[in-house]
């Protein structure tokens, strides 16, 4: 078992000797060895000898995780359920309201450095303990701040980042030191797939709570009582591993954390394509609202279309991208700049879609369908399929780093093909674009009152005539 579950709280790592420098023998990625010739990964066995946990108890804990990250985005999107109500009860604006996103994000932005600092070098689970019991206890604060006092609002948002840095940033290793190779990637799949359902529950769950309790604040009191359950759970389950025990395959001490210079600097030289991801997403935003701003003069199917035309855009250049991969980086990073500039154009669009053909009773909820099929059919399963795809090319080829890349390239491609037929779905949806929008419109307006339960009736023929039966007696 891992002492390191033991040590106080906070307690700095202990001095251990560096691990083998790069380049010996048997280690991955080494410079004398061929990967082919490194050590087989550790099977049930030798990863329990290696983290001092079994299997089951190690799967326990990746549940105990996931539950937490299920919970972390319920409480993020929790707010977005009663944001109405909150308006009303403060007596504020959109502009006032939409602060209360970016007070957090903002908190969470800062905040995520500082606690990736600490995790990289203090006991994870304590700090993990320590940030969701915080966050748990402000957000129960804030269902009790009286309506002259909107800033203590924001004030208890932004410390809410606090709780979810500290989570959102050390789960995840966690899972890294208790897993290798495919089920390392099984694991961290599920563990991701909360994201879209704890989004899409935050917004039911706010919205039913305030239904059932008639009375937004108790929307705030749901997550709070369900943190003070995962602290504990926390607490007795989790159990630290030994950082990069498994992946060295031996149950050596843990390595040395560098220091924050040191790791800045190494980072550094791997963010080149996270900074292009952001200046083409702010890029591609803007550049598609006001296109379709535009065009919309004269097409009233100008937004399907414009979202139509930037994946189908995209979609050669990020093939272009990954075929240039091994010849040009230049190439590749122009490619990608381009492709995912034409990607992000559809963004704020397809928001916009969202809310004109649904009517404002059910915006929420079907923001929260959105949220949970698009990171379904998306991010939530792409990394696994994607990286199952490139094993199973290895498979039939000779071992190697070449073989490495290709499998991984030509699994990537795949993403380009998804590109075009969203692209494709997204002209279907301009033929009845107009019509979705127009009833939502008339039923705003009380031009089509919406049909009730008595009236949900289907014509079935009956004794040689047609006649009209509840659709629950036909499905029985």
């Amino acid at each position: 078992m891992s002492g390191s579950d033991t040590a106080p709280f906070l307690s700095q790592a202990d001095d251990t000797d560096d691990g083998p420098a790069p380049g010996t023998p048997g280690l991955p990625g080494s410079m004398g060895n061929p990967k082919s010739e490194d050590p087989a990964v550790p099977d049930q066995e030798g990863l329990q000898r290696i983290t001092g946990l079994s299997s089951g108890h190690s799967a326990l804990i990746v549940a105990v995780l996931c539950y937490i990250n299920l919970l972390n985005y319920m409480d993020r999107f929790t707010v977005a359920g009663v944001l109405p109500d909150i308006e009303q009860f403060f007596d504020i604006g959109d502009g006032s309201s939409g602060l209360i996103q970016t007070v957090f994000i903002s908190s969470y932005m800062v905040l995520a450095p500082v606690f990736g600092y600490l995790g990289d070098r203090y006991n994870r689970k304590y700090l993990m303990c320590g940030g969701i019991a915080f966050w748990s206890l402000v957000t129960l604060g804030s269902s009790f701040i009286p309506r002259e006092r909107f800033w203590l609002l924001l004030l208890t948002r932004g410390l809410v980042g606090v709780g979810e840095a500290s989570y959102s940033t050390i789960a995840p290793t966690l899972i890294a030191d208790l897993f290798v190779a495919d089920q390392r990637s099984r694991m961290l799949s599920v563990f991701y797939f909360a994201i879209p359902v704890g989004s899409g529950l935050g917004y039911i769950a706010g919205s039913k709570v305030k239904d059932v309790a008639g009375d937004w604040h108790w929307a705030l009191r749901v997550t709070p009582g369900l943190g003070v359950l995962a602290v504990v759970l926390l607490f007795l389950v989790v159990q630290e591993p030994p950082r990069g025990a498994v992946e060295r395959h031996s149950d050596s001490p843990p390595l040395n954390p560098t220091s924050w210079w040191a790791d800045l600097r190494a980072l550094a030289r791997n963010l080149i394509f996270g900074l292009i991801t952001c200046l083409t997403g702010v890029l591609g935003v803007g550049l598609g609202v006001e296109i379709s701003r535009r065009l919309r003069r004269t097409n009233p199917r100008a937004d399907p279309l414009v979202c139509a035309a930037g994946l189908l855009g995209s979609a050669p250049f990020l093939f272009l991208a990954l075929a240039c991969a091994r010849g040009s980086i230049v190439a590749t990073y122009i490619f990608i700049f381009i492709g995912e500039t034409l990607l992000s154009m559809n963004w704020a669009i397809v928001a916009d879609i969202l809310l004109y053909v649904v009517i404002p009773t059910r915006r929420s909820t079907a923001e929260a369908f959105q949220i949970v099929l698009s990171h379904l059919l998306g991010d939530a399963g792409s990394p696994y399929l994607i990286g199952s795809i490139s094993d199973r090319l290895r498979r039939d080829w000779p071992p190697s780093f070449l073989s490495e890349f290709r499998a991984l390239q030509f699994s990537l491609m795949l993403c380009a093909f998804v590109g075009a037929l969203g692209g494709a779905a997204f002209l279907g949806t301009a033929i009845f674009i107009e019509s979705d929008r127009r009833q939502a419109q008339l039923h705003v307006q009380g031009l089509l009152p919406e049909t009730g339960p008595t009236d949900d009736r289907i014509v079935v023929p009956q004794r040689g005539r047609s006649t009209r039966v509840p659709v629950s007696s036909v499905l029985i």
